[in-house]
């Protein structure tokens, strides 16, 4: 694989395929790797793949649809509006104020019914960071009669609230009413705070309750990096481990 990718560089399309089959068998491995680890469910490479984020580079918008579609195996991954930001609004939950539930649907709504329609079995919404964001997944699920169930996976800041200061609890109660949802849980969060989290949250829903894995770090949204406990990012973590060799 690797002397494929030194042997693009004179075609900027070519380059780009032999990247992307590159990438995808990186993935398709990565997928493999946990399912023989014993895990039951794997989720797509789309939490971050927005429409609008394709044709911010170039793609039309039917280029755009085809690619959502191809990501789609098992649990469609949709990210937040602070994903497509990508300026770390997804971990803090803070869009504005001119950013209303409205728009938020009007975001999300074909890239759900894309994903929906693309034979995965369920929809995975994942690092909820706030209220209104769960709000407008609950009435899209609703508007659109999505037919396949989804999950909804929050991230607490401090094992009461949501990233953005939204009560957890107020934010489970919307997926615990919204009939298309069978799941609700936690992702992107502290270690430490997962087990409070899980009593919590079981009081007030009665649908299973989700846990993903988390190394406990912290993004930095200037450095573009995740930083760990003690304020250093991964990849000065992992210099330093090459050179204690």
């Amino acid at each position: 694989m690797f002397p494929l990718y030194l042997l693009t560089w004179w075609d900027d399309n070519y380059m780009f395929l032999s990247l992307h089959n590159l990438l995808s068998c990186l993935i398709v491995q990565v997928h493999l790797d946990y399912l023989e680890a014993g895990a039951d469910i794997i989720i797509t490479a789309s939490y971050q793949a927005t429409i609008q984020g394709f044709e911010a580079r170039g793609f039309s918008r039917g280029e755009s649809e085809a690619l959502l579609r191809k990501s789609v195996e098992i649990a469609s991954s949709v990210g937040s509006y602070g994903a497509y930001l990508a300026d770390g609004s997804e971990y803090s939950g803070i869009y504005g104020d001119e950013i209303t539930v409205e728009t938020l649907k009007d975001f999300h709504r074909r890239r759900v019914q894309i994903l929906a329609d693309a034979g995965a079995d369920l929809i995975a919404f994942e690092t909820v960071p706030n209220k209104l964001e769960a709000q407008a997944y609950a009435e899209l699920l609703e508007e659109e009669n999505i037919k396949i169930p989804a999950w909804f996976s929050f991230n607490s800041k401090d094992g009461v609230h949501v990233v953005s200061g939204d009560s957890l609890l107020e934010c489970v109660s919307i997926a615990e009413s919204c009939k298309k949802v069978v799941s609700v849980g936690i992702n992107c969060t502290p270690p430490r705070f997962i087990h409070g989290l899980i009593l919590s949250i079981k009081k007030v829903t009665t649908k299973p309750i989700l846990i993903y894995p988390n190394s406990g770090e912290s993004y930095d949204p200037e450095q573009k990096e995740w930083v760990v406990l003690s304020g250093i990012t991964r990849n000065q973590c992992l210099g330093k481990l090459f050179l204690s060799f």
